[in-house]
Parts: C-alpha cells; sequence; structure tokens
C-alpha cells in the first residue's frame, strides 16, 4: 500500500535516510512493539516509537498515574494523576500519531500471561526497574524466542542490552539469577535523576526501529553503560555464548516461568 501524502510529509525526515526510505518507513508501520512499563523508561520509548510511526504499539502496566512520577515519566501530565499509565501513555500517543494502533494491557505481567502477551509483538521492550520482571521478561523473550531491549537506571547512571535470538546472551547469561530481596535499593529508596530515563529509553526505542529496520548494529554481545555524572558511555563485550545458562544454554534447566518475589519500584 502507497504512503498518503500526509505519510510522505509526516515522515519525510526518514524517508530521505538511505538507510530508511519508503519501504523502511512501510517496514515502521507494519511493524508491532511491546513495551512493558509506562515509567520512566517506558515513556520516552513509547513517544519515539508513536512518532516514528510504528503501526501497533502495545503498553502494559498496571499502575495509576502519581504526582511523584512526573519528573521523569514524560508521557504522563499532571491532569493524569489518578488515571491508569497505559490509558495516560494511549492518549499521549495517538494525539502525537493518528496512523498508530495502541493495545493497553493494565495488569501485572506475571508468568502465567507474558507468553501469550508478547506472542504477537516482533520486539519487546523492556521498561521495568525491578529484578523479579526483567528475569521473567527474559526468560519468557527466549522461550517464545522474541528479541527484546533490557534496561535499567538508578541515580545517575543506566544500561541497557539487546538480546536476538541465537545472536548473543541473553540477560540470564550475564547476571543469572535475582540478587535476594532487599539487596538492592529501589530507585525510591536511592532516586534517579529524571533526565536518566530520557536517554536510555530513547535508545531503547533506537534498538527496536534498527531492528526492525534491519540496518546498523545492535547491542547484541554488548552491554552499554552511561554514567551521566561523568559523561561517559561505555560499550562492555559480553560473551557470545554462555552454554552454562539455565534458560538458553545448551541443557536448560528453566522450562516454565517462575514469578520471583522482590520489592517493586515505580520507575
Amino acid at each position: 500500500m502507497a504512503l498518503t501524502d500526509g505519510q510522505l510529509e509526516r515522515y519525510s525526515r526518514h524517508i530521505i535516510l538511505k538507510e530508511v526510505g519508503v519501504k523502511g518507513q512501510k517496514k515502521l508501520l507494519n511493524s508491532k512493539v511491546l513495551i512493558i512499563g509506562a515509567g520512566g523508561l517506558g515513556a520516552p520509548a513509547a513517544m519515539y516509537l508513536a512518532a516514528a510511526g510504528v503501526g501497533t504499539i502495545g503498553i502494559a502496566d498496571a499502575d495509576e498515574v502519581d504526582l511523584s512520577n512526573l519528573q521523569r515519566q514524560i508521557i504522563h501530565a499532571t491532569e493524569d494523576v489518578g488515571k491508569a499509565k497505559v490509558e495516560s501513555a494511549k492518549e499521549t500517543m495517538e494525539r502525537m500519531n493518528p496512523d498508530v494502533i495502541v493495545h493497553t494491557y493494565r495488569k501485572y505481567v506475571m508468568a502465567d500471561n507474558i507468553r501469550e502477551l508478547i506472542r504477537d509483538y516482533d520486539f519487546v521492550i523492556d521498561g521495568t526497574d525491578n529484578f523479579p520482571a526483567k528475569f521473567l521478561i527474559n526468560d519468557a523473550c527466549v522461550m517464545e524466542k522474541k528479541p527484546f531491549s533490557h534496561a535499567g537506571i538508578i541515580r545517575f547512571k543506566g544500561q541497557l542490552m539487546t538480546y536476538v535470538p541465537g545472536q548473543g546472551p541473553c540477560y540470564r547469561c550475564i547476571f543469572q539469577s535475582p540478587p535476594p530481596k532487599d539487596a538492592v535499593p529501589t530507585c525510591k529508596q536511592a532516586g534517579v535523576i529524571g533526565a536518566m530515563g530520557g536517554v536510555i529509553g530513547s535508545l531503547q526505542a533506537m534498538e527496536a526501529i534498527k531492528y526492525i529496520l534491519g540496518v546498523g548494529e545492535l547491542l547484541v554481545g554488548k552491554l552499554l553503560t552511561y554514567d551521566a555524572l561523568k559523561m561517559e558511555f561505555r560499550t562492555v563485550p559480553l560473551p557470545k555464548k554462555v552454554s552454562t545458562c539455565a534458560v538458553c544454554g545448551d541443557h536448560p534447566t528453566i522450562t516454565e516461568l517462575i514469578d520471583y518475589e522482590q520489592a517493586v519500584c515505580d520507575l
């Protein structure tokens, strides 16, 4: 299907890029990305994916907008306090770009629903900030053979990596298992600078866009870290394969999803 005159104008800065063009823009419009978490990471990721013309965006979050969220969760506004985050996010994305279909999932993502949730999407963005959710998302994506972007932020630091099935290590390859409950402070306890979500969440959106377009190098087999106080990015090489990984190794010991217990930080 040909792009409309309005779409040609809206996406003109994409279309003039040789890495995108009309063909690439059509790929974006036909793609589906799921964002788990409508908070500090999910907010900028969702807005940039909507602006880019990713045709179907799912957003999953069980919480309501709180006044303390607004320092970093830029998809929500003061008048949204008390509203379901997924509904606030949907309204913002649809105002930004009517081309985009937004599916909302006002629920906690758990072991008994995540595989069905991610199954219809081309790429998953982990916008959570608690270890149980991160390991659950990783394990489900490995089992369903879905690429995803992991990220985390706290204080003035952030990190991200990308998993593509069969091409590099998963999150569990590197971090193995969640830390003991309360061993690591949440961002509510330790704090987080608001703009950190913008930096790292935007990079997650970029990884999704590059994956959909099939261009550039993804953060597969690499962990990108960012220290805002030093204004320093570092790329840490990761193992190409971890044969002993409990979920994607040669002899997986995790064959069913697990809901771990730990204090949840509302990113």
